[in-house]
């Protein structure tokens, strides 16, 4: 989580710290700082700390009224792992004697060990965070007389966890050292013309340059205004590949939307446009998933797919493993990452782990996938993040097309890797024989009316809109699907406690005589995915239960359902649609209503409380 940008060049630092800071807000915005390096009346450098709690918004304030001027700064933008959101918590952190400042993206497993050993030594601390270790370490070691990043990578074999470090020090003015310990967040470099640019994801430094370096995971770089050196942890010299980014800031700005998750949502029909677009030859059905390197021998060597995700994604995941099982035959589960990791796993070289996540940098995602490649098993992913972790340690990928996905909550990221996952249950069908020619063009041609479809459901805006007025004020809701969609209840359910803080449970329609049909009264709402499928007549048998018990139905069905109308309260329409892309439109609609609740009662839509957009620590 957390955002990090510095910047070391001929301009002014801080108006570009803040404008990569703004790009990065949605990482984390319980606080915000930035540490410029200026010359003192006695020409000696200083480290000047601008911190504010709350948005980034105060910090900007904050800067405008009582402004720094340097060439040289690190800034940041806090998601709280250790001490409360506060600005004595805020990060710039400085060491003991102002000499070293620091910002931190992670947790010190260790940290309460490393403070007594400081505070046994004389030191003092200024807040409650496990980052002040870490600058009273580095500087620590730099009183030995060892440049910089001698002392960062000394404290580096002290900490435990999963940890980014940016560092800069008034000993040596115009470098900055970054390190990535273990599955962090990530570390970009941008390489500028007479300047250079760090940043914990690209958007932040995008506007300025487009030849990035990733550091991976216990490498470290030093950093000047006339370029870098990379290293790992030992010191051995690394030449990384620097990468040419070709991605439009433009997608990054929210137009003539009110929010960002609301714009990300209206661009889903381009976003899986771009995702099936090179992947299909429409007139054969064949698929190409270069990066994914699936050859034939492969393909037949898989016994069994194991899914890992988190949150949206593991919905997504849920959706794939009837796509897959359906088309390709091949047996899958989808397994949360966060337990999978602990959870000494089943995996074997016929086993395939397919990891899912947007940013690419999960650290549970990250986790798992390690827990798979230790145990022989081939990694894929499917990523929205180019050059993130997920996709450099896998064997191979799919990437989502989506473009920048800002809000917290996730839309377009939700709905490309549902058409990534179709492609890939087609190629594995394709290659061990379960498709024919005949149904390989079949499916194909469905997937090209997709993007369309999407289009005409979120045409329908207006008519969800009508429903969210009649919702806003609910405490609690019950989503119900089955088969194919079952994992849409779950992922409308997590939309609207996302962003509106209304309590909701997603359910396997099948379960609700189990124990949830309880709960249903005049006072819970239950919205039902009921269109013309498979479970078309399963469900209509839960509306009626759920309107014989007083409770207020919202289905999702399909256009020409004369019957749904007569039985539910309220009905929100999608295209008819193959069964198997159907999930793609029906999350359109809870995708909406989520939003329009929240922006009824009030809500941060694009930055709800307790979140981040990124998971990097566990």
């Amino acid at each position: 989580m957390c955002g990090i940008v510095g910047y070391l060049g001929p301009r002014e630092a801080a108006p570009i710290i803040l404008g990569g800071l703004k790009r990065l807000e949605y990482r984390g915005y319980d606080s915000a700082g930035l540490a410029v390096m200026s010359t003192g009346s006695d020409e000696s450098p200083r480290i000047d700390i601008r911190r504010d709690v709350g948005k980034l918004q105060n910090l900007i304030n904050l800067y405008n009224s009582d402004p720094v001027s340097g060439h040289y700064g690190i800034g940041h933008t806090r998601w709280a792992t250790h001490g409360a959101p506060s600005q004595r918590n805020a990060h710039p952190h400085l060491g003991q004697t102002d000499q070293v400042v620091v910002v931190h993206n992670g947790i010190v497993e260790n940290f309460v060990a490393l403070k007594e050993e400081l505070l046994a030594e004389g030191a003092t601390f200024r807040s409650d965070t496990d980052t002040e270790v870490i600058a009273n370490l580095v500087e620590r070691h730099l009183a030995t007389d060892v440049p910089l990043e001698e002392a960062v990578r000394q404290t580096l074999h002290q900490m435990k966890g999963a940890n980014v470090i940016v560092a800069m020090t008034v000993r040596e003015p115009g470098k900055i050292v970054a390190a990535r310990m273990g599955n962090a967040g990530g570390v970009t470099v941008g390489i500028g013309d007479g300047e250079m640019f760090i940043a914990s994801d690209m958007p932040a430094i995008l506007e300025h340059t487009r030849r990035i370096v990733f550091l991976e995971p216990q490498w470290m770089t030093i950093v000047t205004r006339d370029g870098f050196r990379v290293q790992t942890f030992d010191g051995q010299p690394v030449t990384p590949e620097v990468h040419s980014v070709a991605w439009d800031m433009v997608a990054a700005e929210k137009g003539e939307y009110r929010h960002f998750m609301q714009k990300e949502i209206h661009e889903q029909a381009r976003s899986i446009t771009d995702t099936i677009g090179g992947r299909i030859d429409f007139a054969t059905g064949q698929v190409t998933v270069p990066d994914l390197n699936l050859t034939p021998e492969l393909a037949r060597k898989i016994k069994r797919i194991v899914i890992v995700a988190c949150g949206t994604a593991a919905h997504a995941g849920m959706v794939g493993k009837v796509l897959i099982e359906s088309l390709a035959r091949i047996p899958v589960e989808v397994d949360i990452a966060s337990e999978f990791r602990y959870r000494d796993p089943l995996v074997d070289g016929g086993t395939v782990v397919l990891a899912i996540s947007q940013s690419g940098e999960t650290a549970d995602t990250l986790a798992a996938m390690e827990e798979g490649r230790v145990k022989g098993a081939t990694l894929w992913s499917i990523v929205n993040v180019i050059g993130s972790q997920a996709m450099r340690v896998a064997n191979g990928y799919i990437t989502m097309q989506s473009g920048p996905e800002i809000g917290v909550a996730s839309t377009k990221a939700f709905t490309a890797p549902l058409v990534d996952l179709y492609l890939l249950a087609m190629k594995l069908g394709e290659l061990r024989g379960t498709l024919d020619a005949a149904r390989l063009k079949m499916l194909a041609a469905d997937l090209a009316r997709l993007p369309d479809l999407v289009g005409r459901t979120l045409d329908r805006e207006t008519a969800v809109e009508a429903v969210a007025q009649r919702l806003r004020d609910v405490s609690h809701c019950l989503y119900l699907g089955r088969g194919i969609n079952m994992p849409i209840a779950y992922e409308g359910a997590l939309k609207l406690k996302e962003i509106s803080y209304i309590h909701a449970e997603g359910y396997p329609a099948g379960e609700m005589k189990h124990g949830p049909i309880a709960l249903v009264d005049k006072d819970m709402p239950v919205l039902v995915i009921a269109t013309q499928d498979h479970w078309y007549e399963k469900m209509l048998s839960q509306v009626e239960q759920a309107k014989a018990r007083g409770g207020v139905v919202i289905a999702i069905a399909t256009d020409g359902d004369t019957l749904m109308v007569t039985k539910a309260d309220y009905v929100l329409y999608v295209p008819q649609c193959p069964w198997l892309l159907s999930p793609v439109l029906t999350v359109l609609p809870l995708q909406l209503l989520a939003y329009h609740i929240a922006v009824l009662r009030g809500c941060d839509v694009d930055q709800p409380r307790n979140l981040a957009k990124s998971v990097t620590v566990e």
